[in-house]
């Protein structure tokens, strides 16, 4: 697995703005509250830019299909870096949310269990999708949404992540996939 970090000065003054919130949602968790950064138009942009870098070649030409956002926040960071990148964008939702035939997988998060959709339509077989979401905790989330990729018959080109939580084992669950995260902590 690869990571490459992202530098600069507006990405580093962007990720200053991720704001720790102690025990929530539940005691013991201390959360990464994104709203200051998205608030901010410089720094969402730098943010956004850095993310779509891992759907780009070297140079600078786009080599994904469609960007895959994971339900939430994946959703705000994830359309557009599709925009950025001049493709599509795929929500991938929580179970009971998308209105036509969908495709399931079922994990565990750090604290709860969920089950992720897509639209069995989403995406055609042999595109290249980038996952994009704000955090890399367990792994499950990413993992599960690599699943529905497959079961769609496309293929996971990269993961961009805004934050990895290197106390968790979240990367150990991705395989060989080329991950991007902008801030490790």
């Amino acid at each position: 697995m690869t990571v490459r970090d992202q530098p600069g000065p507006g990405l580093d003054a962007a990720l200053a703005l991720i704001a720790d919130v102690p025990d929530f949602p539940e005691p013991g968790i201390l959360f990464k509250d994104i709203t200051p950064l998205l608030g901010d138009h410089v720094a969402l942009t730098a943010v956004i830019d850095a993310l779509a870098a891992a759907g780009r070649d070297a140079e600078g030409r786009p080599v994904v299909d469609k960007v895959l956002g994971m339900e939430s926040r994946g959703f705000i960071l994830g359309a557009p870096v599709a925009l950025a990148l001049g493709v599509g964008f795929v929500p991938v939702r929580k179970a009971g949310k998308l209105p036509r035939a969908t495709y399931a997988v079922s994990y565990s998060l750090e604290y709860a269990e969920a089950t992720l959709e897509i639209h069995q339509d989403a995406l055609a077989p042999g595109d290249r999708v980038l996952l994009v979401d704000d955090v890399l905790a367990t792994g499950g989330t990413a993992k599960a949404t690599m699943e529905l990729v497959a079961e769609c018959g496309a293929t996971v080109h990269g993961i961009a992540m805004l934050m990895e939580l290197s106390f968790l084992p979240g990367r150990d669950s991705l395989g060989d996939a080329d991950l991007t995260t902008l801030l490790t902590v």
